[in-house]
């Protein structure tokens, strides 16, 4: 894939800071063509409360600082919001965090949880690692590693490695992953970090919540040289 002018000018603008915002990051993200869940960027409640009204479920909210690389460490984050009350009272926490002059507020997905992630190593260049995501991603240690760019016999083989590969296809009565869906992402993904190797440390993307239709980049983080 080639860069679009707008991916270019979100690599432009947060290179001074080192890192890319999760707004920006899936600005990007939604450029090159993966899927995120509808959501908006405000610092305004009626705003956030308008959006939540709006949505068929509860709603995720996320402080937007440049100060906060981790969010889970500073409280940052607030799943299942489903009343305005519960809204204005997470909102004005998180405004009052360093550094944070909005917040972003998302449409809850459910589904499985997994990671995909990009490396750029010194010695091979860009890698993509999969893996089960959610917060026990360090826990078990469950990941494949392929170079870029992937083909889609990479990806079949990469969910063969996995011992949370039961969980990838069905496990227990419970849905799979849409394979086609998967492999999407992991291939245009691997195209992403094979044009920005002159600029990304790392990417994580995690969790990937991916249902029977689709899979949907919850979180995303971009580490800048």
């Amino acid at each position: 894939m080639v860069m679009t002018s707008k991916m270019q000018k979100i690599i432009a603008e947060t290179q001074p800071m080192g890192w890319i915002l999760e707004p920006q990051a899936k600005e990007l993200l939604t450029e090159c063509g993966l899927g995120i869940p509808k959501g908006i960027v405000t610092d305004s409640l009626d705003t956030a409360q308008k959006f939540l009204a709006a949505n068929a479920g509860p709603v995720v909210i996320k402080a937007v600082s440049a100060d906060i690389v981790h969010k889970t460490e500073h409280q940052a984050v607030v799943t299942g919001i489903q009343d305005p009350d519960t809204l204005a009272e997470h909102m004005e926490r998180l405004l009052s965090l360093k550094g944070c002059s909005q917040v972003l507020v998302e449409e809850m997905v459910s589904g499985i949880e997994i990671l995909v992630g990009g490396k750029n190593d010194t010695q091979f260049g860009p890698v993509v690692v999969l893996g089960p995501g959610g917060t026990g991603v360090e826990l078990y240690n469950d990941t494949a590693i392929r170079m870029a760019p992937v083909k889609p016999t990479d990806v079949y083989s990469m969910v063969d490695s996995l011992g949370a590969k039961p969980v990838f296809q069905g496990f227990r009565g419970r849905p799979g992953v849409n394979m086609e869906a998967l492999v999407h992402l992991l291939v245009t993904f691997s195209g992403l970090i094979m044009d920005l190797e002159p600029f990304f440390e790392s990417i994580d993307l995690n969790p990937v919540i991916c249902t029977p239709e689709r899979c949907v980049v919850a979180d995303a983080r971009i580490m800048l040289f």
